[in-house]
């Protein structure tokens, strides 16, 4: 038991641990990401150039002004801290613009720790919950692997093929749901709502004030959603489209695999419960 406990321990503090440090990074997503106008971004700027904003230090000159500029693509963006470890540990600390001959590199690496992050963050807090012994076993094995990867040398990531641990952690991650979502069923009241919303369209659904407890969004789009004042724990929203969602006076406390980025999408305000991993957004 007390095995158990310190591994669900570990697991939250590794998933509240994966958090962007920009003071650590040498403005990653500034330069290595491709950006075009449209509502998110005033600019096209080519993927590997630095953005005109982007400042000797590595901040940004209009940090605070963003979303007034129309950079609101900036304050969405989270990289769960791929920005820092590429830079500090997959670079030791070497920088794009004092060794210019390693900025392809970083940037073709980038995304791919991105990615490894992004899936450390799921493994991990499908391990902060209880789980079948079995299940939670074959999710440590995971969670091992996919932290050896954040070690491997710019050469090794860009060599990576992500689709096949993606592939395999996948069904863990369904399984993990599927049993969180069903003991929680047992408090819901159905009343003969269909549950499972895998990848289904509630694009500006007007929800406000129910109980969506226990409810599947695996990649469901609920781009401009009104869920305001909804319960929404024990809600998988894995892949899910929340951009414009409003979750004001939601409880999302207990929801699963949410990411700061989901969020930043979102719209919310101080009376949104965000789960313990997750920031409130400056711009809500």
């Amino acid at each position: 038991m007390n095995e158990v406990l310190t591994t669900r321990k570990t697991a939250r503090r590794i998933r509240a641990s994966l958090k962007a440090d920009c003071s650590k990074c040498f403005g990653l997503c500034c330069t290595a990401l491709h950006i075009i106008a449209s509502n998110d971004f005033p600019i096209n700027k080519p993927a590997g150039v630095p953005c005109d904003n982007l400042q000797a230090d590595y901040g940004c000159r209009i940090h605070s002004e963003l979303r007034g500029k129309g950079f609101k693509g900036c304050t969405v963006f989270d990289c769960l801290g791929a920005g820092q470890a590429v830079s500090q540990k997959t670079f030791r600390g070497k920088s794009w613009r004092e060794n210019r001959n390693i900025g392809e590199k970083m940037y073709q690496v980038f995304p791919i720790m991105e990615q490894i992050h992004e899936m450390i963050a799921y493994t991990a807090e499908a391990l902060s919950y209880e789980l079948p012994q079995t299940l939670a076993k074959e999710l440590s094995r995971q969670l091992k692997e996919l932290e050896a990867l954040t070690e491997l040398n710019a050469d090794e990531l860009a060599a990576l093929d992500l689709v096949m641990y993606r592939f395999s952690l996948n069904e863990l991650l369904i399984s993990a749901s599927d049993i969180i979502r069903e003991k929680n069923m047992k408090n819901v009241r159905i009343r003969g709502r269909e549950l499972n919303q895998t990848r289904a369209d509630w694009m500006g659904r007007k929800v406000a004030g129910q109980d969506l407890r226990a409810t599947n969004f695996r990649g469901a789009y609920l781009i401009a959603a009104d869920l305001k004042d909804t319960d929404l724990r024990a809600v998988n929203f894995i892949g899910a489209d929340l951009r414009d969602a409003d979750f004001s006076g939601a409880d999302l406390s207990a929801s699963m695999f949410l990411t700061q980025m989901q969020i930043n999408a979102a719209k919310g305000n101080n009376k949104t419960k965000l789960p313990f991993y997750l920031e409130r957004p400056s711009h809500w």
